[in-house]
């Protein structure tokens, strides 16, 4: 990972929205509908490039290509992984369930959402032998370089996203292997061909695992806080395994609390789990310091990072249309620097994806550059200060 030199660089969690026509043909292939061959890579390629100079006029550093090319973050890796099928139920959160009114809310404004995260749409799950089905994200990572190549490699670096082993583990159930540590290996050692990929290609590698705080809430909602750190042991150790012979400084772990608006007071504190996290051997952290649940975390970074490890603080938050003030933005970044010690260590992000899923964004798509334009302000106003 390119090191700051001198300013604080701006990058973000990786999924952007995506153009209505590329999002209808998304939720088409959803549902299993016929699309004419080629017209979804095409739409895809093109909405790619266009994320990519509207990042670079953002004033983006360190960019992806949107995940204009999937419909989903961790769905779409049943389009490169073979042994996924059928459906089933995710558990909901818990913080939802002890909310009747909020819940009745969410429901109310769900059906007039056309995404692929519909309500009627359950993920998959693992009902055959788990392999990686070439050519796998090759072809993203080739029409990504193109997008870079027409722009002149206006990043300073690039990144490509994939989901972690433990997120597949419990978003798309195992129904097939005879434990879930071996359906854990079998994921562990598909991905750790994708993850190769990514890097082979040039690219730093980002590794989403919001199950590492998510999934307390949701899949140990009802167990205590010791089967989900064990889980989160066994997630964290898969994750490792995945990353081969990356370089550390080549790989960054994007964990979280979920991309919804709610409550979110049953999630895991972050200082609960740091022991656990702290095993990861990556060279830099995503987390969300801008929505009011998680704002204060950015307390126990001295207690997360290790050696030279960065943080990519998130001070935007993705579930909400406000245009955060650059003067603010400066002010959480300078937070986070004082908490690391060091701001060269330091680079802005936002909280999490805006457009997960396809359709399932909260954020306006004009006010989602607005907002990305106002971290770049806001990060050369901190800039000023700490360097």
């Amino acid at each position: 990972m390119n090191a700051n030199s001198g300013r604080i660089l701006v990058t973000h969690a990786g999924s952007l929205p995506r153009p209505d026509a590329l999002r209808r043909l998304y939720v088409r292939q959803s549902r299993d509908e016929p699309i004419p061959e080629g017209e979804l890579k095409a739409a895809a390629r093109q909405a790619v490039h266009e994320s990519v100079r509207r990042q670079v006029g953002a004033g983006v550093d360190i960019g992806n290509d949107g995940e204009q090319q999937r419909g989903a973050f961790f769905l779409d890796i049943r389009h490169r992984i073979d042994g996924f099928g059928g459906a089933w139920k995710r558990p909901a959160r818990s913080d939802v369930l002890k909310y009747p009114s909020f819940k009745r809310l969410l429901d109310s404004q769900n059906p007039a959402k056309e995404a692929v995260t519909a309500p009627n749409l359950s993920p998959p799950e693992a009902v055959g032998a788990i392999g990686y089905r070439e050519p796998g994200i090759a072809p993203e990572c080739k029409v990504f370089r193109e997008a870079l190549d027409a722009e002149g490699a206006a990043f300073s670096d690039a990144f490509m996203t994939a989901p972690a082993p433990g997120l597949i583990a419990l978003a798309m159930r195992n129904a097939y292997y005879d434990s879930e540590q071996t359906y854990l290996d079998a994921l562990t050692a598909a991905l750790r061909i994708e993850y190769s990929k990514i890097a082979e290609a040039g690219f730093m590698l980002q590794i989403d695992s919001p199950d590492l705080g998510m999934e307390r809430s949701r899949t140990y909602r009802d167990r205590p806080l010791s089967d989900f750190l064990a889980f989160a042991e066994r997630a964290v150790s898969a994750i490792n395994r995945s990353i081969g012979d990356i370089p550390p400084g080549r790989v960054r772990l994007h964990v979280c609390w979920g991309n919804a608006e709610g409550p979110h007071d049953d999630d895991v504190p972050l200082k609960e789990i740091i022991s656990v996290l702290r095993a990861a051997r990556v060279g830099a952290w995503v987390l969300p310091f801008a929505n009011p649940r998680h704002a204060h975390e950015y307390r126990y970074l001295d207690k997360l990072l290790a050696g030279d490890q960065k943080i990519v603080a998130g001070v935007i938050d993705t579930t909400t249309n406000y245009v955060e003030h650059p003067e603010e933005i400066a002010e959480r970044l300078k937070r986070v620097a004082a908490a690391v010690g060091d701001p060269g260590r330091v680079i802005g992000g936002t909280d999490c994806g805006f457009d997960t899923s396809a359709g399932a964004g909260k954020v306006a798509e004009e006010i989602v550059w607005a907002q990305l334009a106002s971290l770049a302000e806001g990060a050369r106003i901190a800039s000023r200060s700490l360097f």
